[in-house]
C-alpha cells in the first residue's frame, strides 16, 4: 500500500500540500500520479485535506497533529487501516506531484526483496545529479557501500571530492519502503544526535545500528520545499 503523509503546517511552505498544481491540490496530484501502482491512502492531520481527498475519491485517514514525522504519521495510519504486520507500505511524500510510477514500482520491488531481512529496516532510492545540483542543501545526498546499503545521508555534499574529479552525486528521493512491523520498529527507535543536527529522520536507522537499502532510479521529479520550487511546479503544469 502507498501512504502519503500530508501535514498542512509545513514550516518552510505552509499549506503547500493544498497548493494548486495544474488544477488539482498538490497532495491529490501526487496521489493520482501513483494510484496505478498500488492502493493509495492519504494520512493527514487536517479535516480540510480529508474532505478534499474524499471529494476526489481517494481514501484518507485522520491522524494525530502530534505526530513528530511523516513516518510516525504513516504508522498511525497503517494501524487505523488495520494493515497486517507483513504488508508493505511505501511512503510517498505529498510534495512529489511529478513522481513517476516506475520509481514507486522500483521501491515496491526493493522492499519486497528485503522484507524478511531483519537488519534492513527501510528501503529508499536515489538519482544521479551533477556537482552543481548537489550544492543545494534541500537536496539530500547519500553515500552507499558496494551492496547499495546506505552509509550516510547529509544535506552537505558527500563524499568530499579531494581531487576535484567527481562530477556525479547520489541525490536521495524522499520515498521509503517498510513492512508494517519494521515501520513499528522505526517509530519506537531512539532518535540520535545526527538526526537532530541534519534534521533527517532516516539517520535514526543508522544511529541504531540497522540498515537502509537503496536502489538507483531515473527521475525528473523534485520535492517542493520552497516558493521557488512551487513556482517551478506550477509553470511545468502550464506548459
Amino acid at each position: 500500500m502507498i501512504i502519503i503523509p500530508a501535514r498542512v503546517a509545513s514550516s518552510r511552505l505552509p499549506n503547500k500540500v493544498l497548493a494548486d498544481i495544474g488544477g488539482l491540490p498538490m497532495v491529490i496530484r501526487t496521489a493520482k500520479a501513483v494510484e496505478a501502482v498500488d492502493k493509495v491512502a492519504i494520512a493527514t492531520d487536517s479535516e480540510e485535506v480529508l474532505n478534499i481527498a474524499n471529494e476526489h475519491g481517494i481514501e484518507a485517514v485522520l491522524t494525530s497533529s502530534s505526530c513528530k514525522s511523516g513516518t510516525d504519521r504513516i504508522y498511525e495510519a497503517s494501524q487505523k487501516l488495520n494493515l497486517a504486520d507483513d504488508e508493505i507500505v511505501i511512503n510517498v511524500q505529498a510534495d512529489e506531484p511529478f513522481i513517476e510510477e516506475s520509481v514507486v514500482k522500483s521501491m515496491l520491488d526493493l522492499t519486497k526483496k528485503y522484507a524478511s531481512n531483519s537488519e534492513v529496516i527501510a528501503t529508499t532510492c536515489y538519482k544521479i545529479v551533477s556537482k552543481h545540483e548537489a550544492q543545494d542543501a534541500n537536496l539530500v545526498k547519500v553515500v552507499s557501500n558496494l551492496d547499495n546499503i546506505a552509509l550516510y545521508f547529509s544535506r552537505s555534499i558527500i563524499p568530499y571530492d579531494r581531487d576535484g574529479n567527481l562530477n556525479e552525486y547520489k541525490a536521495h528521493l524522499g520515498l521509503y519502503g517498510f513492512t508494517v512491523s519494521k515501520l513499528a520498529k522505526f517509530c519506537t527507535m531512539q532518535g540520535g544526535v545526527l538526526e537532530d543536527i541534519e534534521k533527517l529522520e532516516q539517520l535514526r536507522v543508522l544511529d541504531n545500528g540497522y540498515k537502509i537499502a537503496l536502489t538507483e532510479v531515473k527521475s525528473k521529479s523534485f520535492g517542493i520545499d520552497t516558493q521557488e520550487d512551487l513556482n517551478r511546479a506550477v509553470k511545468l503544469h502550464t506548459i
